[in-house]
C-alpha cells in the first residue's frame, strides 16, 4: 500500500469510527463494533472497513447486515469530516482474526 494509501485509510478510519459504534449501540443495545482495520484501493474508490462486533443481543452477522445496510449514510457521515476530492465506496467486512486466534492457539494447546 502506497504512503497516500495509508495516509487516507487512516484519516477514514479516524472520522468512521464514532459513527459505527453508535449505529452499532443504537441497532442492538449492548453491542459494540471496532473499527479494526480500513483498507483503501490503489485508485482510492473503495474503502474495506474491517469491524469487530461484540456483545448485544444480536449476533455479529446479523448486526453487520444491519450496519451493511446503512451504509449510504455512514458515506454520508464520512463526507461531511473528511476532505476528499472523492469519499470512496465503504465496503464493510466482519473482522475475525480474534476467532482464528483463539482457533490456532486451541490446536496449540491440543498438540501439548
Amino acid at each position: 500500500m502506497s504512503l497516500r494509501q495509508e495516509k487516507i485509510a487512516s484519516l477514514i478510519k479516524k472520522a468512521i469510527a464514532m459513527p459505527i459504534n453508535d449505529l452499532a449501540r443504537s441497532l442492538s443495545t449492548g453491542s459494540f463494533a471496532t473499527v479494526t482495520s480500513v483498507k483503501v484501493s490503489s485508485d482510492l474508490g473503495i474503502a474495506k472497513i474491517y469491524l469487530s462486533i461484540m456483545g448485544g443481543k444480536k449476533t455479529p452477522l446479523e448486526l453487520l447486515a444491519l450496519i451493511e445496510s446503512r451504509k449510504s449514510t455512514l458515506r454520508h457521515s464520512l463526507a461531511k469530516s473528511v476532505r476528499l476530492k472523492f469519499v470512496p465506496e465503504i465496503r464493510i467486512f466482519l473482522d475475525d482474526t480474534f476467532e482464528q486466534m483463539e482457533r490456532v492457539q486451541q490446536l496449540l494447546d491440543k498438540s501439548k
